[in-house]
């Protein structure tokens, strides 16, 4: 995995663990390594974490979400974007190619406009790369799967 762990003790035994935000519920939850290809399921809500689905965030989750030790690419979107609406069937298509790699999540700009704001989203369809809190990397417009795929995957180097 490419992704920097965060070490944490149990028992007296060091394990490498994945911080994610669960997208149903926003709690945090760390994830063993090892764990992650079985398919993790947040311990409050028993939501899949990463399941190779597009889940929908809140503004509270988006927050929390984008700091998570995983990269999560955000589709900053609307209902009445034709673009957008087009280009959803693709995301899905690449957050099921990008497993383990990141994570994929849409957040409805007409719910949440502040949020919107303070990501600096000027037009939509817009997808933001993050890693850790910070924003690694921006494409604007609707693209195919196997764009938004090599797009992660280029700037997660």
């Amino acid at each position: 995995m490419n992704s920097k762990t965060t070490t944490s003790q149990t028992n007296g035994q060091t394990t490498d663990a994945l911080r994610l935000t669960c997208a149903a519920c926003g709690q945090a939850n760390r994830v063993p390594v090892a764990r992650m290809a079985a398919g993790p399921k947040c311990g409050v809500c028993g939501a899949a974490l990463h399941d190779g689905r597009v889940h929908d965030l809140d503004a509270a989750a988006h927050d929390k979400a984008i700091r998570d030790d995983l990269p999560l690419l955000v589709d900053y979107w609307a209902p009445w974007c034709g673009p957008c609406r087009a280009m959803a069937p693709e995301f899905a298509k690449a957050a099921k190619q990008l497993v383990p790699l990141a994570r994929l999540a849409k957040l409805n700009t007409e719910d949440y406009p502040a949020i919107a704001a303070r990501a600096g989203i000027r037009g939509i369809p817009a997808l933001v790369l993050y890693r850790k809190g910070r924003e690694v990397a921006r494409l604007a417009g609707a693209r195919p799967a196997a764009e938004i795929a090599a797009f992660v995957r280029d700037n997660l180097r």
